[in-house]
């Protein structure tokens, strides 16, 4: 029997990153750690919501000598807008990804270079929407279904399209408590308006229409970005990759793909298989090219193509500091405006491609979708380019940390699904495969005693990564299953949690379920966009089992979240009728009333609201107790 391999200990990523901090140090380059320590003590009015520059009379600044602003606006109204413009800006962000991808999957074409890759998903789609699809060319759907995609981002009547796909009685909860989204750039601009100056300051009605817009990039933007990004990648399957740092190859040209649109870094992948630029690399003396993600743009590329996961979004300065890294190639979001004069101290060359992101220090090579149709040979430029600059190495600078872990990937909500058909097909029936049915009686027989959604980014507030490997760890000792995305999947990558043997870490049941059916404990799900795949996963539970989403004991949990995005994200979770358990607060303690609204009051809205604890073992324990008072209440 093959020994199991030991998992990676936060101390020893630790230890690490110490290393490279080092280098910086020698090299005299700030890291974040450095701008954070800058920073203290970081501001107590923004840190509390109470600090108001919406207008130029201000800014105004909430104390008990002044509890109101010069407009009379008091905390709870000041907290309550910058709490909605968080959720609206985070699902401005996800929705206009989304858009990019409705824009190239209306490029598509037989010639290429973006084809379809799962014309069934797409006929799906299209049937869903009472498209035409008989007789019709294939890529003529396409360009219709991109069109009808693009319609819910601005049409001037009705809801989205997509909610019809929740369950009964959560259509109607948005329905009756008006936090059904509109257009989804509708629901942007009125979050915009109602906290303009002048406007909304009832902390209740600020805290709905977060729920709304949250709803706009769950149930919409994020919704169709992944469906359309399946259309034209390929939905995942089950592949087993590396991840952590150790994946950097000291002979081999290392480009690093990091953000979140995989439009440009799919093309950026195909180019650096294509045997010509191997063959142009090794002439260069290296030993062939290797591509390595960061962020959410490495889970997508992970999920499709087994590329190597180099690390989540606080290890993006650490990626250069190897000093192997050739050129890192961004696309939007979560991308560091240091890596500009970083990337000054080595070698690399650092690419932005996006109109939407631009950086100074960094060279532009712009894509957009009305130039799909040149990605390609602009990405074999890239590579070139890189390739190139393999001869420009500053050996005596090169580190590359030794610890990686081998990581089973690319678990969409149809995967999971057929994977646990196999904890009852293998003994007590035969349900076609596809069937919610055997998830649920594992569910109700407590051998999984429920499943926690496990999400969001790093924060330097904490210790990074800590919190997402500690409770995960917890979690699956008390038979809970995780299907985790974005930077919380990559830290249970680095641990070796999405390795099939992290079984040995699970409680009884939940290890047995692994065993039967051949899966790892803690599930990928993919990128930050894909936690609209959850949703569905756990609608199509609950519409099996025939109760509401919120009476699952399944919920959502942000340990280290820090990204506007993420607001928009817990806010469509709760709209679903599932709690978050938080491990940051949200910038909203100078209102008591916010406060009560966003752990409570959305309660009696949408049945679900957040729980807010900075000690991740204390958060654990909550996490544990919340689903077994949902377990108690379904009687199992």
């Amino acid at each position: 029997m093959r020994e199991m391999k030991e998992f990676t200990t936060i101390e020893q990523m630790e230890a690490d990153t110490a290393k490279l901090k080092e280098i910086a140090c020698g090299l005299c380059v700030e890291t974040f750690e450095d701008r954070k320590a800058a920073q203290q003590p970081q501001c107590k009015f923004g840190e509390d919501g109470i600090c108001c520059r919406i207008c130029s009379m201000g800014p105004c600044r909430v104390t008990p000598k002044a509890p109101y602003g010069i407009c009379g606006a008091d905390a709870h109204a000041i907290a309550g807008r910058h709490y909605l413009r968080m959720a609206a800006a985070g699902s401005a962000a996800h929705s206009d990804h989304a858009r990019e991808i409705a824009h190239v999957l209306h490029k598509t074409s037989a010639a290429g270079p973006y084809t379809i890759k799962d014309p069934g998903k797409l006929l799906s789609i299209a049937a869903e929407w009472d498209i035409e699809t008989e007789g019709r060319d294939l890529y003529d759907v396409a360009h219709e279904v991109a069109e009808v995609g693009l319609m819910e981002f601005g049409k001037p009547f009705g809801t989205l399209r997509m909610l019809c796909r929740g369950t009964e009685e959560r259509q109607k909860v948005w329905e009756d408590e008006q936090i059904a989204p509109r257009a989804i750039d509708r629901e942007v601009a009125t979050s915009l308006h109602m906290t303009n100056m002048g406007n909304t300051a009832d902390a209740e009605v600020l805290v709905r229409q977060s729920l709304r817009v949250g709803m706009a990039d769950g149930w919409g933007g994020s919704m169709i970005g992944t469906d359309f990004t399946d259309i034209l990648f390929g939905t995942p399957t089950v592949r087993t990759t590396t991840g952590n740092l150790g994946v950097l190859e000291e002979n081999q040209i290392n480009i690093v793909i990091h953000g979140h649109d995989p439009c440009f870094s799919e093309m950026i992948v195909l180019a650096a298989e294509s045997k010509e630029l191997i063959d142009y690399a090794r002439g260069k003396g290296a030993q062939g090219i290797n591509i390595a993600g960061l962020c959410c743009t490495a889970n997508e590329a992970t999920m499709r193509h087994g590329v190597r996961m180099a690390g989540n979004f606080l290890q993006q300065e650490n990626a250069l500091l190897t000093g192997a890294v050739e050129m890192m190639c961004v696309d939007v979001q979560c991308i560091f405006p240091a890596l500009g004069r970083l990337q000054d101290c080595f070698h690399t060359k650092f690419i932005t491609t996006s109109p939407i992101c631009r950086i100074p220090g960094s060279t532009y090579v712009e894509f957009t979708a009305d130039d799909a149709e040149h990605a390609y040979d602009k990405a074999k430029a890239l590579v070139k380019e890189a390739i190139d600059n393999y001869e420009n190495r500053k050996r005596d600078r090169i580190f590359i940390p030794t610890h990686t872990q081998e990581a089973v990937v690319g678990y969409p909500t149809g995967q999971i699904i057929a994977e646990l058909d196999g904890v009852t097909n293998s003994h007590l029936g035969d349900d076609p495969r596809g069937s919610y049915k055997p998830a649920i009686d594992a569910i109700k027989a407590g051998v999984i005693r429920g499943a926690v959604a496990m999400v969001g980014c790093n924060n330097p507030k904490v210790r990074a990564d800590y919190s997402h490997i500690e409770i995960m760890k917890e979690l699956l000792a008390n038979d809970i299953l995780v299907v985790g995305s974005g930077c919380a999947a990559q830290a249970a990558t680095k641990a070796g949690l999405l390795r099939y043997d992290a079984k040995e870490l699970c409680g009884a049941g939940l290890k047995r379920v692994c065993t039967l059916v051949g899966i790892p404990p803690v599930l990928h799900m993919g990128a930050c966009v894909d936690i609209s795949r959850m949703m569905l996963l756990v609608t199509g539970i609950a519409k099996n089992w025939g109760i509401d989403t919120t009476q699952l004991p399944i919920v959502g949990c942000a340990p280290e979240w820090m990204s506007e995005k993420a607001v928009a994200i817990a806010n469509y979770v709760v709209a679903t009728g599932l709690d978050v358990y938080l491990g940051i607060e949200p910038q909203v303690k100078g209102s008591s009333q916010m406060m009560e609204l966003i752990t409570q009051g959305t309660r009696a809205i949408a049945g679900a609201g957040y729980v807010i604890n900075k000690d991740p073992h204390e958060l654990v324990r909550s996490i544990v107790d919340g689903i077994e008072a949902k377990r108690a209440a379904l009687g199992i």
